[in-house]
């Protein structure tokens, strides 16, 4: 009944729970072995063995300055938005969406977004999603000032975020005292959609501002993390996240009309959108499909990439992490292609294109092409409306795809070679924004 209790119990109890996993280095004495596996009651099969430093995570923290074995410093842009005096951000947000790149583009103007919200007279509300937030003050601070200058509220924390629980925990109670309504997720659920709705009085009435994200509202991991953001006033996607917010707070059941959520419409959407390709294949049209997710392993969309193969939809696909689809495989997947992208920075933005017939559709999100982003938690994915904007996601795909310094590509055996050259996409975002 009490979430937030039952967690607190959880990390109590974590101290003091059962061993799953004990990693060893293939050096470590076997007197030792047997010594922590009786102690651990551990089997056989828990017991990994390593090669090289184990924990290498608080490595980061040596104050070691080697310029030579390092990345050279970059500084993101940093996009206007300011507007005129009296309407800031907003009015150049009314006047045509933005999106950022991050890291390229710096996460500031999205903090700056909420802090303009959190001090404007004319703003009502601010509603958002928080998953895994870090320890920026300034977006606890924005979200306080809001409700401490009489505006509503509303922060969804998810307090089952793994290793974040404690620090979710610290927030939600800040953000309590304060005077904000803090909402726990669903039941069943976790809530991983990055969204923000902001309410403003305007001439005319109301109006909605948005923001949709691929990654957490954490500046920390914004400039280690690649991600995209999309600043919008555009009034269908904002009455979108409206019936998302009802939703999640327990006022309603909702009706998307341009937004994909998980685990309502998010399958069925993309579902859809391939098998669409394919009929357009079968048909002689021009289809294809380009995603970039960070990990795909869902049985039921790789059944759907299958089919679409099968049909003659071209099909790229990068995929940073965990891949389960066989590519190039005779009657099955001639026309699928894998890579995986790595470099200075975490390819971590998903990105959704379909080429629609000549009429290509373009949209992004937070999840993953796994089943427990599709089926177990809250995800968002919207479309991008703007046709500027549809040319901006579809070049960063291109870009990506033309990657040969950090690409690999799988093979029909499973097994993934690394493409030979020296084009860096990464590098190739980072010289654009210094030139421009």
């Amino acid at each position: 009944e009490d979430l937030l209790a039952t967690i607190e119990d959880g990390l109590r109890r974590r101290r003091f729970g059962s061993a799953v996993r004990l990693e060893m280095m293939h050096e470590t004495p076997t007197e030792i072995i047997t010594f922590l596996q009786e102690r651990l009651r551990l089997d056989h099969k828990d017991i990994f063995m390593l090669e090289g430093p184990l924990g290498t995570a608080d490595l980061m923290g040596l104050p070691v300055k080697r310029p030579d074995l390092a990345f050279p410093d970059f500084v993101p842009a940093v996009p206007d938005l300011d507007g005129d005096e009296e309407g800031g951000m907003f009015d150049t947000i009314r006047r045509g969406d933005v999106v950022l790149h991050h890291p390229y583009d710096s996460f500031s103007n999205v903090l700056n977004f909420l802090e303009e919200a959190s001090r404007d007279p004319q703003v009502l509300a601010i509603k958002q999603t928080l998953y895994r937030t870090g320890d920026d003050p300034r977006l606890l601070g924005a979200l306080r000032t809001a409700a401490e200058n009489g505006k509503q509220v509303v922060a969804l924390i998810e307090l089952k975020a793994r290793f974040d629980e404690q620090r979710n925990i610290s927030w939600a109670r800040k953000l309590e005292r304060a005077g904000a309504h803090v909402v726990y997720g669903m039941a069943g659920l976790k809530t991983h959609a990055k969204v923000t709705m902001i309410v403003r009085r305007e001439e005319g009435g109301l109006r909605r501002y948005v923001h949709v994200g691929t990654g957490n509202y954490n500046p920390k991991t914004a400039r280690l993390y690649t991600d995209l953001s999309l600043l919008s006033a555009d009034p269908n996607l904002g009455a979108d996240i409206a019936e998302l917010f009802n939703h999640l707070t327990g006022y309603a059941e909702a009706e998307y009309t341009y937004l994909l959520v998980a685990p309502d419409t998010a399958r069925s959407g993309f579902e859809m959108l391939l098998d669409r390709e394919a009929e357009h294949a079968r048909a002689g049209h021009e289809a294809w499909a380009r995603i970039k997710v960070n990990q795909l392993t869902d049985p039921g969309m790789i059944e759907a990439l299958y089919r679409a193969a099968g049909a003659g939809v071209r099909i790229e696909l990068i995929l940073r992490g965990v891949c389960c689809l066989r590519p190039g495989l005779p009657g099955l997947s001639e026309t699928i292609r894998v890579r995986s992208l790595l470099g200075r920075y975490l390819e971590h933005a998903r990105i959704y294109a379909f080429g629609n017939a000549g009429q290509p559709e373009v949209y992004f999100g937070s999840a993953d092409w796994m089943s427990r982003n599709l089926d177990r938690r809250v995800e968002v994915i919207a479309p991008v409306l703007d046709d500027t904007h549809r040319d901006q996601f579809l070049r960063i795909l291109n870009t990506e795809w033309a990657d040969t310094r950090g690409s690999w590509e799988l093979r029909e055996d499973g097994q993934y070679e690394k493409l030979r050259g020296d084009f860096s996409a990464q590098q190739s975002f980072a010289d654009s924004r210094h030139s421009g």
